[in-house]
């Protein structure tokens, strides 16, 4: 029997919590800033979902899902992004019918690829994501890019690169693919396998290929932001007057094309230079066809995607994360087997009071408990003994200082976190 995490997982101590904790706390306060409320999706979706929406010459569909056939004979795939079940959900609840635009986001959502491991990116890894339905204009479009960008620069992240591209409409798509295919075409025999499927079914797939050769041949094709219709040009323009609005600094880079056959017109990413080559730590753009296509009405949506683990690595690269709060505020050590039931009853009224308590479970010594106390940094220790017992006192001890100094047991808990709050 093999014990061990999957490869490609991994586990999330109570130790390292913290700065999962701390990430969140800034993700939802910048989400509630720009008005956008919390969804929760499933962990599974029925595969027809990913076939439709995310496309079936994705590498994601192609290589990447974990699919499986439950005990119904249905076909279930473990979600490998998020986008596809927030459509879905806003198209089963109907949410279309209530005011619009719908501004949601998923935090923490776990996303599953057989993909090979990389730095920040696990086979199960965890998102963060936007979704706006219904909401056609440009402005909509540098508003969740300047949320992006609000998040990460808010947890102190610097070096960003934003990189953008259009990537068109069901109007100018055809005449790009053309162009593509007749570019490839001059190349198929240096293409990979999986590219010479692609090039009559979907040659702007060819772009996103991770194959060293198929990426040269790639960086001399046609550019999609040089064939967009006159609708999708404009758009482009209003993107990037906004963006100049804001401040944020950006460069068209006509490489991107996101590796999701859901997107139109607008593509982006945000990149981290600390990291290397796996620096993307936001990815996303629009897509206004995807509602329809998942059976709901014809309601433009846009939304991006963002690495919790990969977010977490660009900030311990940079040391941008606190040291962890101490657990214990106070511990409780008691003297005597008489002591320990009034300790118990103490450490729960500093719980009640608000302050993070804690008290000797195993039986330890009293100089024991004064060592643990000190594994685990708690910055006090009450100590409740016969003499505290029989004048109705409770000795608190300042673990960085060693000054002691008597309370009255009655009015302790309400002292000690007042002092704790200052």
């Amino acid at each position: 029997m093999d014990y061990r995490a999957p490869k490609g997982t991994t586990d999330v101590i109570p130790a390292q919590s913290y700065k999962w904790h701390y990430i969140e706390s800034k993700i939802r306060e910048v989400c509630a800033l720009y008005g956008v409320r919390e969804v929760r999706t499933p962990v599974f979706e029925h595969t027809e979902l990913f076939l439709r929406g995310v496309g079936d010459t994705t590498d994601i569909v192609q290589k990447e899902m974990y699919t499986f056939e439950d005990k119904g004979g249905r076909s279930i795939t473990l979600k490998p992004e998020g986008t596809a079940g927030a459509a879905r959900c806003f198209v089963e609840r109907k949410l279309y019918n209530e005011a619009l635009p719908a501004k949601m986001y998923y935090l923490n959502s776990p996303t599953f690829r057989y993909e090979n491991p990389q730095a920040g990116r696990y086979r199960e890894h965890h998102q963060f994501g936007i979704e706006v339905f219904g909401a056609p204009q440009a402005s909509c479009d540098a508003e969740i890019i300047s949320l992006a960008w609000a998040v990460i620069q808010g947890l102190g992240v610097k070096k960003l690169t934003l990189h953008i591209n259009s990537i068109g409409c069901p109007e100018c798509r055809p005449k790009f693919n053309e162009a593509l295919k007749s570019y490839f075409a001059a190349h198929v025999d240096e293409l990979c396998d999986t590219c010479k499927g692609r090039l009559e079914r979907n040659p702007l797939r060819i772009l996103d290929c991770k194959s060293p050769v198929c990426k040269q041949i790639a960086q001399g094709a046609p550019k999609c932001i040089d064939h967009l219709c006159p609708d999708c040009k404009a758009h482009m323009e209003q993107l990037e007057a906004y963006l100049t609005r804001l401040g944020i600094p950006y460069e068209i880079d006509p490489m991107i094309v996101r590796g999701l056959d859901y997107y139109t017109r607008t593509v982006f990413e945000i990149i981290s230079t600390d990291i290397g080559a796996q620096g993307t730590v936001c990815g996303g753009g629009r897509y206004d066809g995807l509602v329809e296509q998942v059976g709901g009405p014809a309601i433009a949506g846009i939304g991006f995607g963002m690495g919790m683990e990969r977010l977490l690595l660009v900030m311990e690269s940079l040391n941008l994360l606190p040291e962890e709060p101490a657990v214990t505020q106070v511990y409780v050590a008691s003297l005597g087997e008489e002591a320990r039931g009034p300790a118990f009853g103490f450490c729960n009224e500093l719980r009640l009071a608000g302050v993070r308590a804690d008290m000797d479970h195993v039986g330890r010594s009293l100089k024991a408990q004064f060592k643990f106390a000190g594994k685990i940094d708690a910055p006090f220790v009450a100590i409740m003994g016969g003499d505290e017992l029989a004048s109705g006192q409770v000795k608190l001890r300042n673990m960085a200082t060693r000054e002691e100094e008597l309370l009255p047991l009655d009015t302790a808990a309400a002292a000690i976190a007042a002092r704790l709050a200052q």
